[in-house]
């Protein structure tokens, strides 16, 4: 079982603003490009694909509110 929890799946510049968020507030996220990493292994992907942010387990409550507040000013 895993120690982190998706909490949003989402455009480039929308999870770089979460990100930034999330850190403001001394939570670490992960972020998972699988575009990217589909690009670094050589195969064709999606240039813009959705990426996904998780955070640890103990933070997902905080991080869920802060992704709401920004999803609501968007």
């Amino acid at each position: 079982m895993s120690d982190y929890t998706k909490i949003y799946t989402g455009n480039s510049m929308l999870t770089q603003r979460i990100v930034s968020e999330l850190q403001k507030m001394g939570i670490e996220p992960v972020v998972k490009d699988e575009s990217e990493s589909a690009r670094l292994a050589g195969f064709a992907a999606n240039i813009d694909g959705d990426r996904e942010i998780h955070v640890h387990n103990d933070e997902v409550e905080k991080a869920q509110s802060i992704v709401e507040r920004i999803l609501k000013e968007e």
